[in-house]
């Protein structure tokens, strides 16, 4: 497996507080080997030699844990390690001010509340029909083609048309707000300071954007999410236009991204692996289950944290204000959580992963995202029960806060 080697490095080129054998050269935003898979090159931080946490001088400067034990710490400890900032470079996440997601309990368990009322597992179930309606839409034109690009057919698309139709908005708007969510995410910009700028913009757009929405809906009687958040109460109280705005960007960003990126990894592996597409194709019923193995072996979100308070950690010294990355794909492929944790195995029991996060800041969507995933495997292998990745592919991959692979051209035989 291909490593990382410690970065050879002036003491006086990295704070006094980082010893220089946990110095590595990592850039959350282009992962060395990146370009053989996102969970290929986060895999490369768990190789032989890489201590428990290192710290890297890119991005501002930050720690990165590397086993999957430390994910799960970080993530269930927001004494230690807020959520006051998640968003890399620190620059750019100070500009990330969304709700819940910035608060740390128990400020944040009200506003929390408010997402899981929309979000929890029987408001899921409630919508299964029309989000498989949308499903059955975008694959029926697709059979009897025998091709497609999948992530621009079809997984750029789906999640996309769900969540729209969830908060009741033009789906003619829905490039704009996708944009806005991916410079949030994967921002533009050479350095901290210019993607602060992008994530800046970005979060000013998706309020710019849902000022007047906010307005017309509040005090209606409407069942869309908007309409239920703005007309929530938080602690007792009605909640505030300022809240509800950063609540509803929120929302909007995670249903507008992570399930895009998600869909497109797991077609990827299934058409480039034949024995695990007739698997599941045989026995549809094998699906749920399947999907939370998928969960551990695709995991695509690499959360951040502040240093609360000064603090010793691993056998490290850490400063409050310390910026340090939590690459969720090292719980679930770590070999210490699941045995033999690169090769997919339908039917393994209890797959151990972080893909949802952990702790308080667990993601509030996962219902709808497991939902989304099953039904398009359902409904696609349904109607396309075999398909292979086109010779012709060349998928690229990106990291950030959100990985994605683009170009995954699918082939099956019309007939």
């Amino acid at each position: 497996m291909d490593t990382y080697a410690p970065l050879n490095i002036p003491p006086s080129d990295v704070p006094e507080n980082v010893p220089l054998d946990r110095v590595f050269d990592v850039d959350a935003f282009n992962l060395a080997g990146i370009e053989n898979g996102y969970q290929e090159a986060c895999k490369r931080l768990q190789g032989p030699g890489i201590p428990n946490l290192i710290w890297t001088p890119r991005n501002g400067g930050h720690w990165i844990v590397t086993r999957g034990s430390m994910v799960r710490e970080v993530l269930r400890d927001p004494a230690r390690f807020s959520s006051g900032v998640i968003v890399l470079p620190k620059e750019a996440g100070e500009k990330y001010d969304l709700l819940p997601t910035r608060l740390d309990p128990p400020e944040h368990t009200e506003v929390r509340a408010v997402a899981n009322k929309v979000l929890n597992l029987r408001e899921i179930r409630r919508i299964e029909d029309p989000i498989r309606e949308i499903a059955v839409e975008l694959i029926e034109p697709l059979v009897a083609l025998g091709h497609c690009d999948f992530s621009e057919d079809y997984a750029q698309k789906f999640p996309i048309r769900v969540f729209m139709k969830m908060v009741d908005l033009p789906m003619k708007d829905a490039a704009l707000l996708k944009h806005y969510a991916t410079q949030i995410l994967r921002p533009d910009g050479a350095d901290g300071t210019e993607m602060a700028v992008s994530v800046d913009k970005a979060v000013q757009g998706f309020y710019a954007y849902l000022d007047p929405v906010i307005d017309a809906r509040r005090g209606g009687e409407g069942t869309d999410m908007i309409t239920r958040v703005v007309n929530s109460q938080v602690n007792g109280e009605p909640i505030s236009k300022v809240d509800a705005l950063s609540l509803m960007a929120n929302l909007l960003l995670a249903g507008l991204d992570t399930v895009v990126s998600f869909l497109s990894f797991v077609m990827l592996f299934l058409g480039r692996n034949p024995e695990h597409l007739k698997q599941l194709a045989d026995d549809l019923s094998l699906i749920p289950h399947s999907v939370e193995e998928l969960l551990r072996r695709f995991p695509i979100v690499s959360d951040a944290r502040i240093i609360a308070n000064d603090i010793e950690y691993d056998g490290v010294q850490l400063k409050r204000g310390d910026m340090i990355q939590v690459p969720t794909a090292l719980s679930g492929l770590d070999e210490e959580m699941n045995d033999d944790p690169w090769k997919v195995v339908f039917g393994r029991k209890r797959p151990e992963h972080s893909t949802f996060g952990d702790g308080p800041h667990r993601c509030a969507g996962m219902h709808l995202a497991r939902m989304e995933i099953t039904i398009t495997l359902h409904e696609w292998l349904s109607r396309i029960p075999s398909f292979r990745v086109a010779q012709s592919a060349a998928p690229r991959f990106s990291s950030g806060m959100v990985a994605m692979v683009e170009d995954v051209p699918l082939e099956w035989d019309a007939a």
